[in-house]
């Protein structure tokens, strides 16, 4: 597959998760989110859309930079654990927005957190580069789940 390729592959596939995410979290931002009680510090809704474009598109140049040159067999546990975190930043909005579970939503932000978390070091190993692009979003993440902790223990 020609780097070019790889290139569309890796960022459609955090854009596409984007996508899901946009899905599930359809109407509950107006509807059940804006009613729930907030910590001072939640940024204004507007904000999440373009924080999150940025962050996906630096995540899938991150993939790109592992994946280019090489072949998927030669860089499989990181290309598993690229999957499992794109699976649980999903499955985050899935559980938090469409299922409006606040404590759910805790859980499965602590397990994207580690993911992503073993997701730097997996690619710190084949690119510098890739592993310092993911920092923003652990950084952004820390901050949701602090966002998700502080909503549960507000709306018990």
């Amino acid at each position: 597959m020609s780097n070019r390729w790889k290139f569309m592959l890796c960022l459609a596939s955090t854009l596409l998760t984007g996508i899901i995410g946009t899905i599930f979290m359809k109407g509950a931002i107006n509807g059940w989110y804006q009613y729930l009680m907030k910590p001072s510090f939640t940024p204004p809704a507007w904000l999440f859309g373009p924080v999150w474009t940025i962050l996906y598109l630096m995540i899938g140049y991150a993939a790109y930079r592992v994946y280019k040159n090489r072949t998927l067999s030669a860089i499989k546990v990181p290309v598993i654990i690229f999957m499992i975190q794109l699976v649980l930043n999903a499955a985050w909005t899935l559980v938090f927005f469409k299922f409006q579970s606040i404590s759910g939503g805790v859980i499965v932000i602590l397990f994207l957190w580690l993911s992503i978390l073993g997701l730097i070091q997996s690619f710190a190993k084949e690119s510098k580069v890739a592993a310092m692009l993911l920092i923003p979003y652990l950084l952004w993440v820390s901050f949701a789940a602090v966002l998700n902790f502080s909503i549960w223990r507000l709306n018990p």
